[in-house]
């Protein structure tokens, strides 16, 4: 991987395959003392390497990775009382630890949102290996706006398809059609 432009530490050596067996596991900040810890029942959805400017980053990563479970295989087990909202105004709400700033999950509360009943989590923080792996990488013209230079863009796309992240400026085909499919059926195009 030398000289190869770097994605995120969990894909930037190869992308490892989903173990079988893999039914959750725990989600862990970075704090030394008193971590904070998330219970995820089962195995993760869509896992993908986002561009975005809110999701939480490890230190230097251009994307995050970021998956989706099932609202209610989702708990917090320990240390709660550290989580606060980063921004109670975005769609997501993201909670992190106010100790260390990682991202434990993220949760929609409008219920007329396609993707309410998901939260969305960041599997490298899962103490235990096997989730699913990523499968795409959503939202990659959004870098820029993190201060990417627009240069390396080519160079960004090309080192994501040799990984097998197939490149999007929003997000994969299948989850665009979910969200045109919920709106539509909410509008009375689609039966529901």
């Amino acid at each position: 991987m030398s000289g190869a432009t770097q994605i995120h530490p969990s894909v930037d050596h190869g992308i490892k395959p989903s173990s079988a067996s893999f039914a959750g596991g725990t989600l862990a900040c970075k704090c030394a003392q008193n971590p904070v810890k998330v219970a995820i029942k089962g195995q993760i959805a869509y896992d993908h390497a986002c561009g975005c400017t809110k999701c939480w980053k490890p230190e230097g990563a251009i994307f995050s990775v970021v998956a989706v479970v099932p609202r209610d295989n989702l708990s917090v087990v320990e240390n709660g009382n550290k989580l606060s909202i980063v921004d109670p105004n975005a769609v997501i709400h993201r909670y992190a630890c106010k100790e260390c700033g990682v991202h434990m999950y993220g949760r929609i509360e409008n219920k007329n949102h396609p993707f309410y009943g998901f939260d969305f989590v960041h599997p490298e923080r899962f103490q235990e290996q096997g989730w699913a792996p990523p499968e795409f990488a959503a939202f990659v013209s959004s870098v820029i706006e993190a201060g990417v230079s627009p240069d390396r863009m080519g160079a960004i796309r090309g080192r994501l398809k040799e990984l097998g992240l197939e490149p999007y400026d929003c997000l994969s085909p299948p989850l665009m059609d979910a969200i045109a499919t919920h709106i539509a059926k909410a509008s009375g195009a689609l039966p529901n």
